[in-house]
């Protein structure tokens, strides 16, 4: 079974300690180190540390919003990396959320998909090192073209998608597709949808990547772990578009639950309404084998690459994701 890992850099950790992390992760034989952008630090200096650091190991973006980037300095981004760490470089590409592009970049959030349409086709453009002249409704491009030769091997590109519309525009643009919080019982219907964009675009849908993030935590007291997952659970419940996708998994009684308790403003009523059978389904947190077999069935889901993200419920993380990187890639 071919892993990713989750492992962005954060204050939690020393330059050193995070480097000795990314060590053993390669030695690990992880297929790919993730890294994510939000609000805490950018992927891409992350993503350099990780090219200059590592020798086998693929590095992605999990994942860039095309709003806060131009497709030309996306594309500029992408080649620089891809010169780093040829053939190691894929980059993930996403719509993100209107809290994060208009509430906290202060950018419009219009018709996000039309506008990652257009940005994918400039950077793939920019990769090839054409001269590219580009007119749409979100982008006008005018002669630009790399004043360096293109990456010496391709960098694939990856769409974070939840919905049905963004899961069809991956199987029909992208090189891959990133999924996220979602059940095995939910990937297969996932996957129709993108096998509906690839056939649209004469592609196969066996051709492309297929990966989520699986939150996931070895440990043999697993009730501190469980809580502090139905708190990162409920962050994402009171958004639409993870209510609706929660919903379509089975969840929907709980979504409502959770949504009546957080606009009555009680939140930590909000966060028990998120059920036994929620946490099974979106977590995994147990001891080594069972976090093992469990990632396993994702994969005999259909997932390529299961993405194990590494949480801590304690105050210092650094053992327990360490433990559970090790853990799981045995």
């Amino acid at each position: 079974m071919k892993l990713g890992l989750a492992l962005p850099f954060t204050h939690a950790f020393s330059m050193p300690q995070y480097l000795a992390l990314v060590a053993q992760a390669e030695a690990a034989g992880y297929d790919t180190l993730w890294t994510g952008e939000v609000g805490g630090g950018d992927a891409i200096t992350t993503m350099a540390v990780l090219a200059s650091h590592t020798t086998r190991v693929n590095i992605a973006s999990g994942i860039l919003p095309v709003q806060t980037r131009t497709p030309v300095v996306l594309g500029m981004t992408a080649a620089s990396l891809g010169h780093m760490a040829p053939g190691r470089i894929r980059l993930g590409l996403g719509v993100s959320s209107p809290i994060i592009i208009n509430q906290w970049n202060g950018l419009p959030y219009e018709r996000p998909l039309e506008q990652l349409r257009e940005a994918v086709t400039i950077i793939r453009a920019v990769l090839a090192g054409d001269r590219v002249n580009f007119e749409g409704k979100f982008y006008r491009i005018r002669n630009f073209r790399l004043l360096q030769p293109p990456p010496p091997r391709p960098v694939p590109i990856y769409l974070g998608a939840l919905g049905p519309r963004m899961l069809q525009l991956a199987g029909e643009i992208a090189d891959g597709v990133l999924l996220n919080w979602i059940p095995p019982e939910a990937v297969p219907q996932s996957i129709r949808e993108i096998e509906i964009g690839a056939k649209r675009a004469g592609r196969n849908v066996a051709d492309l990547e297929i990966a989520a993030f699986i939150r996931t935590l070895v440990t043999d007291d697993p009730a501190p772990a469980r809580a502090w997952l139905a708190r990162d659970i409920t962050g994402y419940v009171i958004v639409d578009s993870y209510a609706r996708f929660f919903a379509g998994c089975g969840f929907g009684a709980e979504v409502e639950a959770v949504n009546d308790a957080w606009k009555a403003g009680d939140r930590a009523g909000a966060v028990r309404q998120i059920s036994e059978r929620f946490l099974d389904g979106l977590g995994v947190v147990g001891p080594a084998e069972f976090c093992r077999q469990r990632l396993a069935e994702f994969a005999k889901a259909g997932l390529t690459q299961p993405v194990v993200i590494p949480f801590s419920a304690d105050s210092d993380p650094k053992p327990t994701v360490a433990r559970t990187l090790q853990a799981v890639a045995a």
